[in-house]
């Protein structure tokens, strides 16, 4: 017998090589342009930048005969400070919109990721590419958790765009009462606007988990806003305080201890805890059932 009959034939998908990490990169970035592009996420991000504009516009209208904002506690927090500081806009709006539009936008977004795919028939054909299921979805993550510090920057960005146009801009006064200067005051800004962007991937990893149960985006999107909703509603009854730590919402406002001197970190840590528990059970929820789910579409 000859050198090359004793050799055995290896199959071809054994020799194929795995997809090289340029690759992948090359995926997230495909996956990323892919959201950007579509009509439904420029209509998010244009709906979040304004909200920062109306409220600007009804602060400077409410106060123009001298009054002040927020009068007896009404409105977002430290609405009442924005007169004297258009940076405290950025503070503001980030209040208004994280509560209901920013975690929906992220809902839209997170419950699309795949069964958006399946539904259009695309998501057959992504995985005939050397991606991997694996790979895939943690892609499809990535990209909501980017599209989670997009809208995020987009509202601190509109807020401190009108804030220094409506509004005089500098030393920036703490809760705590502690004056810092103006370049502390954006450092802590943009410290917020990644506090709250962290405080969404809880709602991302939910939506992923929604998305991969479903072949209707639809359905999918519906359902994660729908949870968010409901997360929200039963935050709001004191009976429910047992519970209420483990929701997903309920450490969402504690940014606003970013902005004490000392800062407070207790509330700032369970939020980042109970965001990455989010994360593990439902990402690993998502990766469970994706990886097992017989695709037809």
């Amino acid at each position: 017998m000859s050198q090359a009959e004793a050799v055995p034939a290896v199959p071809a998908a054994a020799v194929r090589r795995a997809p090289s990490p340029l690759w992948a990169l090359s995926l997230f970035r495909s996956e990323v342009a892919t959201v950007f592009r579509r009509w439904r996420t420029l209509a998010l991000l244009g709906v979040l930048a304004a909200v920062p504009v109306l409220v600007g516009i009804a602060v400077k209208i409410e106060t123009q005969d001298g009054g002040s904002a927020g009068q007896g506690g009404a409105g977002p927090a430290f609405i009442s400070q924005v007169t004297n500081n258009g940076l405290f806009l950025v503070f503001t709006s980030l209040a208004a919109t994280l509560p209901f539009f920013l975690p929906m936008a992220i809902g839209v977004i997170a419950g699309d990721s795949v069964a958006g795919e399946a539904s259009s028939g695309t998501l057959r054909y992504l995985l005939v590419a050397p991606a991997g299921r694996t790979r895939l979805l943690l892609v499809k993550y990535a990209a909501t958790l980017t599209f989670c510090c997009a809208a995020t920057l987009t509202v601190a960005a509109s807020a401190l765009a009108v804030g220094a146009l409506l509004f005089p801009l500098g030393d920036v006064t703490l809760i705590s009462g502690v004056t810092v200067s103006f370049a502390e005051g954006l450092l802590r800004a943009l410290a917020v606007a990644g506090a709250v962007a962290l405080s969404l991937v809880g709602i991302a990893a939910l939506g992923l988990f929604v998305s991969t149960l479903t072949g209707s985006g639809i359905a999918a999107m519906a359902t994660t806003v729908g949870l968010l909703i409901t997360a929200q509603i039963l935050d709001q009854f004191p009976q429910l305080h047992a519970i209420q730590p483990y929701l997903f919402p309920h450490y969402w406002l504690s940014f606003a201890d970013l902005l004490r001197a000392p800062v407070y970190w207790d509330q700032l840590l369970d939020n980042l805890g109970l965001q990455a528990l989010y994360a593990a059970v439902f990402g690993s929820a998502a990766w469970a059932r994706f990886t097992t789910k017989d695709i037809t579409a």
